[in-house]
């Protein structure tokens, strides 16, 4: 299994980008996917989850700017950042294969995950 982010960037305040996520060797809508950030120095922060249901959340943090989507077509996870902001500044990383519930909120955990990509970086400046 292999997940390739890519679409991360240098933007200003305000910006937006859309970061991509392809799978190979998993079919991404079998179980829930994931985005998650890491800024320097911290740990994984949990970004926004899909299940299988095509149900959404986002953390708090990032409520109203960001959107996760999929295309089941093209196996392929998407994030589109908006009104991006200094602090969403981090490498991003998509996530794959987490089983916990079929529906509602769960896998807000990286390490519930089975597979994680490389990541992308997004940096945003002021």
């Amino acid at each position: 299994v292999q997940l390739v982010e890519s679409g991360g960037g240098s933007v200003q305040a305000g910006g937006s980008l859309r970061l991509s996520c392809v799978a190979s060797g998993y079919i991404i809508s079998n179980y829930q996917m994931g985005w998650f950030r890491q800024a320097p120095g911290k740990g994984l922060e949990w970004v926004s989850v899909i299940n299988s249901g095509g149900e959404t959340y986002v953390a708090d943090s990032v409520k109203g700017r960001f959107t996760i989507s999929q295309d089941n077509a093209k196996n392929t996870l998407f994030l589109q950042m908006n009104s991006l902001k200094p602090e969403d500044t981090a490498m991003y990383f998509c996530a794959a294969a987490c089983a916990l519930c079929v529906r509602g909120l769960c896998c807000t955990r990286a390490v519930e995950y089975r597979y994680l990509g490389q990541g992308t970086q997004v940096t945003v400046s002021s």
